[in-house]
């Protein structure tokens, strides 16, 4: 049986079906941001990207945990 992914991780399906780019380039783009903070990062995707809040902000999230994990 396989364990079924959760939290930001399992809307990235979805955002590379609807958006068409992946997971790992959306990533990098929140990472080449001179943006900082959750929330400013999740707006920056919203305007300049079209993405819906939902996806901004499992996106950011994933990263911005990712990035800390590796700093810690």
């Amino acid at each position: 049986m396989t364990a079924s992914v959760k939290g930001p991780a399992s809307y990235f399906p979805s955002i590379e079906k609807k958006y068409g780019r992946p997971v790992a380039e959306w990533k990098d783009l929140v990472r080449s941001s001179p943006l900082t903070k959750h929330m400013e990062l999740v707006t920056w995707l919203k305007t300049e990207h079209g993405l819906g809040h939902g996806h901004a902000n499992a996106l950011v999230a994933h990263t911005l945990a990712e990035d800390t994990a590796k700093e810690g």
